[in-house]
């Protein structure tokens, strides 16, 4: 029987230079995105597909990440004292339980595959996700869970794709495919951030990955690739003709590169509008900017 995914890591180490000031001092995964930090969104998608064991490679000045999960007994009394029930649920979602958490650091920045690497001994012998909080994902289903469905079914390693332009594609990993069954696609190659004009697809891999542990052994040799880092795109690529083999997910849903901060802009005004009460506020908002704009002209 294949076993079933229960263990992510969340690699978090970054720096966020892209968002200075604000990251000198804050974490950038617990910047908020409407009213919730970017890493609660990538944990609540864990959980929805089923994910139990959590594990976040960080590195120094990390401290707030780490308190954001712990319990909070003053606030939590306050609020019930108030009788303001409705932020005490809130609350249980960013409560996780004890021994359900696990912190690696990664001491020197080497690359997203160094940081998988990080957390070997934590994964063991066990297949396991990979998500990255920059990437937050709209979708109806949540695209992990989307992702586990299809693993079920393959059993090998998925990574989640989506469709670029075609001078977008040299900033990701772009899939070569071998055979497209429609929402699955079998993988023959992988190249990680191709020149311009030389990517074998438009469909780059994403920040969603489930994996076989044999990852890790390809991992453990430690070699650079684009840009002098130690790339997961390749230790995925010597998968593809051995027993699990790969393959990418066309997932259902629109993602948000919020490690940008146009992406970020984009997944805020996003996700504001799909709440009611934010909705009719942010819309007549919008309107007016667009009018005032217009009439600019």
């Amino acid at each position: 029987m294949r076993k079933k995914v229960t263990k992510a890591i969340f690699p978090v180490a970054g720096l966020g230079t892209r968002f200075l000031p604000a990251t000198k001092s804050v974490p950038k995964e617990i910047m908020t995105l409407v009213d919730r930090p970017l890493i609660q969104y990538a944990i609540d998608e864990a959980r929805a597909a089923g994910i139990k064991e959590f594990i976040f490679v960080t590195s120094r000045g990390k401290g707030a990440l780490e308190d954001y999960f712990d319990h909070a007994p003053t606030l939590e009394q306050d609020l019930r004292k108030k009788g303001k029930d409705e932020l005490l649920e809130v609350l249980k979602d960013t409560n996780m339980d004890s021994g359900a958490i696990a912190y690696i650091r990664q001491h020197k920045a080497l690359g997203l595959g160094h940081a998988v690497w990080c957390a070997r001994r934590l994964v063991g012998n066990e297949p396991f996700a990979v998500i990255l909080p920059d990437d937050v994902i709209a979708a109806e289903k949540p695209c992990l869970q989307q992702m586990v469905e299809a693993y079920n079914e393959t059993g090998g390693n998925v990574v989640a794709t989506m469709e670029v332009l075609p001078e977008k594609a040299s900033s990701y990993g772009v899939l070569d495919v071998q055979e497209d069954m429609g929402h699955v696609v079998k993988v023959k190659g992988m190249v990680e951030k191709p020149p311009v004009g030389e990517a074998p697809s438009n469909l780059a891999v994403i920040g969603r990955y489930i994996l076989n542990p044999s990852v890790l052994r390809s991992l453990n040799q430690m070699k650079s690739g684009a840009g002098g880092e130690i790339q997961l795109t390749d230790a995925i690529a010597s998968e593809i003709n051995g027993e699990h083999g790969v393959y990418g997910y066309r997932f259902r849903g629109q993602r948000f590169d919020c490690g940008s901060k146009s992406g970020f802009l984009q997944a805020t005004v996003a996700f504001g509008l799909a709440r009611d009460e934010l909705r009719d506020d942010l819309l007549a908002y919008i309107r007016d900017v667009v009018h005032l704009d217009r009439a600019a002209e």
